[in-house]
């Protein structure tokens, strides 16, 4: 099994910036990939980046030049740093951990993006 513990969520004001971290511990196998979704009041669930495990990432368009996602393989680690937020980024923000046969998913983390 792997557990993973979001944090950084919180209140930012528009044009700030968070950084997200999710750490995966457990029985974790070396060829897996790690991404972030999020999920807006009245909206669904949409993939937001991607990261492989060698540092491949894609990003939805909403957030290309804006967010960064990236790994520290040596501590199990995604992050994702948010520049320039805005308020329609305002979602809770969960980390996902794939690898062969499974999906993990994080608890979540409350993104608020408000004057």
């Amino acid at each position: 099994q792997v557990q993973l513990v979001e944090s950084g969520g919180g209140l930012v004001q528009p044009g700030g910036s968070l950084r997200l971290s999710c750490v995966a511990s457990g029985s974790i196998f070396k060829n897996n990939f790690m991404a972030w979704y999020r999920q807006a009041p009245g909206k669904q669930r949409e993939l937001v980046a991607v990261v492989t495990i060698i540092g491949s990432t894609t990003y939805v368009d909403s957030v290309k030049g804006l967010f960064t996602i990236s790994r520290d393989n040596a501590k199990n680690t995604v992050y994702l740093q948010m520049n320039s937020l805005k308020p329609e980024d305002t979602a809770v923000y969960y980390c996902k951990f794939s690898q062969p046969n499974s999906d993990y998913w994080g608890q979540g983390t409350q993104v608020t993006v408000s004057s």
